[in-house]
């Protein structure tokens, strides 16, 4: 009606505070992400200095927490736009922080009681202490209730045994959320926290990676280490809720790195067939094979950006959405993989040297398909849900 204004609403940036987070997290990236990503990925190393600049600058640790926790009080689609944002600059840098931010801090906040959050909370919202999680085995990946690291109750301790394979911020961290089996034969699991400095604690070697090389990937090994009975999270067997509930917004973050790869990508596409390379007296953007790639890549990568932040604007602690979540990682990071391959080829042989980001980014989207459960495991998921849709209506 006239003399009425429509409210506009923006699926990227719902709130001004949204917006705000947008453009203070694209500003850093691309002033302290994008100099130092080559150099971490060629030699395999974690930049400390500069993650725990985000708690002590950005104050981007505990983005789900409520504010009057210490965290920043806002929602998944707030981790969303930092997943995106950072990752198209260094995915592995962005790795580690999904690993502390959402794996450890979400999760242990959500599922932890106060008198735990009282003690580990500060530390890990400052950035004093790096978190991670453990839950993948050498023999369990997909199959997590097949893991085979047990806790056994000894008075007010427990004694865990065994190890976990594949965990991002091993050496580094100082704090990580465990799951283990209360006995060897059960298919329930309960969970703990860890501190890398209880005796029988110790890390496995450090694993050799094809991308995500920036962020530290290695076993965490139980040598009949000790953790205090408080520091069980929630009831004994009582693990698998959480677990399930974390991954949602673990695959959506995941996701999110996807589309931050693909971002980069497109743009470093654009600029170098559009405004910067020629044959046969022709921008490259005016051949027919360039425009495929192109326009492909682009509206592949918008379209998975709505699905990921409309599943995103639907996930919170108490609403379950694994249909969606599982849906969005699926189409983001098989999108990832093609987009950053289309840059590769239109960059010819730059795109295969390391003076172009592209080989780089390539690299680390394929392991998005693998972690947060692999794609195969999302195909599955999806078609168990949509059997459970349809047959109770």
């Amino acid at each position: 009606m006239k003399g009425i204004q429509e409210k506009k609403i923006d699926l990227y940036n719902p709130t001004d505070d949204h917006l705000s987070l947008r453009e203070n997290v694209s500003a850093f990236a691309k002033e302290n992400l994008d100099q130092q990503a080559k150099d971490h990925d060629d030699e395999e190393s974690f930049n400390k200095d500069l993650f725990r600049r985000l708690g002590a600058e950005l104050g981007i640790f505990g983005v789900t927490v409520p504010q009057e926790d210490g965290g920043m009080g806002l929602d998944p689609v707030a981790s969303v736009i930092i997943h995106e944002e950072f990752s198209a600059y260094d995915p592995g840098f962005t790795l580690s922080y999904l690993a502390h931010e959402v794996l450890f801090v979400n999760n242990f906040f959500h599922s932890g009681n106060p008198s735990q959050r009282t003690k580990y909370m500060p530390k890990v919202l400052s950035g004093e202490w790096i978190g991670g999680m453990g839950m993948t085995e050498p023999g369990a990946g997909t199959d997590v209730l097949g893991m085979g690291t047990v806790a056994t109750r000894k008075g007010d301790k427990f004694v865990l045994n065994g190890r976990k394979q594949f965990i991002t911020n091993g050496i580094v961290g100082q704090v990580f959320l465990v799951y283990a089996k209360t006995s060897k034969d059960s298919r329930r699991t309960t969970s703990f926290i860890v501190e890398s400095s209880y005796p029988g604690f110790s890390f496995g070697k450090k694993e050799e990676k094809m991308g995500m090389r920036s962020s530290p990937t290695t076993q965490l090994i139980f040598e009949n280490m000790e953790v205090p009975a408080e520091n069980l999270i929630g009831a004994e067997d009582g693990a698998l809720t959480h677990m399930m509930r974390n991954l949602e917004i673990e695959r959506v973050t995941l996701a999110a790195q996807s589309l931050g790869i693909a971002k980069r990508c497109i743009d470093v596409m654009c600029e170098y067939s559009i405004l910067h390379r020629e044959a046969f007296d022709k921008k490259l953007i005016e051949f027919g094979q360039i425009q495929r790639l192109l326009a492909e890549s682009y509206a592949d990568y918008q379209a998975a950006r709505a699905l990921v932040y409309d599943v995103a604007s639907k996930i919170h602690p108490e609403n379950r959405n694994s249909l969606g979540a599982a849906s969005a990682k699926l189409v983001s990071t098989q999108m990832a993989e093609r987009v950053s391959r289309n840059a590769i080829q239109v960059l010819g042989g730059y795109g295969y040297c390391r003076e172009y980001p592209v080989e780089r980014l390539h690299r680390d989207a394929i392991l998005l398909s693998i972690g947060g459960g692999t794609n195969e495991a999302m195909q599955k998921n999806i078609a168990a849900d949509l059997k459970k849709l349809y047959a109770s209506s």
